[in-house]
């Protein structure tokens, strides 16, 4: 069983770089071709189990996984880039999210018959991007430089809004009001967190504590240190924790992540690629087909609401027709919403 899950693993790392390499020679997203492999892999073929193989660590190294994404992703982002479009940024993962929220959540309800706990759930699992789709899709389409501004910041900051937001709805159907209380104490531990985080590294690489050849292998560890401990304070707020840490390193003055950036960026693309495949092998395709037209329904009212959130967050901003339609149809639900 251990020699055919290593076979296993070296399988999904060696076929997850070739499908990334591949996309970049046909110059198509990457995730077409990692999902395609995770569904032959796994429901096709049945080479790959995940749940057998990995058990109860699966979610656990997703989870870690993600984390490590989205603090290389806020690494990438600077507050200069968000000049005239801040306003946009801000209403997306705001008040646009909830208008998401709503309108998926009386859509569900309307077409597939859920009822209104279950329609509010669904809704506030899938109103999420992600960096973990929208980096790939970003590299092989020709956007403005404020489309991709927009699109990346959305995509990093949305995820912990959505994870926050599916804890919250998820313990007020089972605990009622006092979910309230777990939601704002887990928003002040994540954001505490990631301050904190972020202002101890950025001491430490300020002042030459780290060698450079442990520079990167440090900042690794510090990432899974403060995902763990935040989560352990607070349910759910790691993912909000290394968001704002990212984002504060990032932007903090006198502090080279130059080389930080750089692994982690290799290192995301390694996550990235075998996250893919393995939550791709969970997929069950009679359960899809067993959806039938109410699964179809579900997924248009998903599409349509979101140009009905990006045309009313967008208004007044400066951008085309054209830039608010590309945006409206750019937001594929990526591993955040899986796991």
């Amino acid at each position: 069983m251990h020699d055919t899950l290593l076979y296993v693993i070296a399988a999904v790392i060696v076929l997850g770089i070739a499908a990334q390499w591949l996309s970049w020679r046909l110059r198509v997203p990457a995730i077409l071709a990692l999902l395609v492999i995770g569904i032959v892999a796994g429901p096709v073929t049945g080479v790959l189990r995940p749940d057998a193989m990995f058990g109860e660590i699966l979610f656990p190294m997703v989870s870690l996984g993600v984390a490590l994404v989205l603090f290389e992703g806020g690494l990438t982002l600077r507050l200069e880039d968000l000049r005239g479009r801040g306003a946009a940024v801000s209403n997306l993962v705001s008040w646009g999210a909830l208008l998401n929220w709503g309108l998926i959540a009386a859509g569900t309800w309307a077409v597939a018959g859920f009822s209104v706990e279950m329609a509010l759930l669904f809704a506030a699992l899938v109103v999420v991007t992600g960096p973990t789709v929208i980096n790939p899709l970003l590299r092989t389409m020709r956007a403005t430089p404020q489309v991709s501004q927009l699109l990346r910041w959305e995509g990093i900051l949305i995820d912990p809004v959505g994870a926050l937001l599916a804890v919250l709805v998820f313990q007020f159907i089972v605990a009622g009001t006092d979910s309230y209380l777990l939601f704002l104490q887990s928003i002040g531990v994540g954001v505490l967190a990631g301050i904190v985080a972020a202002l101890s590294l950025g001491y430490l690489i300020r002042w030459h504590w780290i060698p450079e050849y442990l520079l990167n292998v440090v900042a690794l560890a510090w990432v899974v240190m403060t995902f763990a401990c935040s989560n352990y304070l607070a349910h759910e707020s790691g993912l909000l924790a290394v968001t704002v840490m990212g984002v504060w390193l990032g932007n903090t003055r006198g502090i080279d992540m130059a080389e930080v950036l750089s692994f982690k960026e290799s290192l995301s693309i390694l996550i990235i690629s075998m996250l893919f495949i393995v939550l791709g092998a969970r997929i069950d395709v009679a359960d899809i087909i067993a959806t039938g037209w109410s699964g179809l329904g579900v997924l248009l009212v998903v599409l349509l609401a979101r140009p009905v959130v990006v045309w009313a967050c967008t208004a007044g901003g400066g951008y085309s027709w054209r830039e608010r339609a590309l945006v409206s149809w750019v937001a594929p639900r990526g591993i955040v919403a899986a796991a």
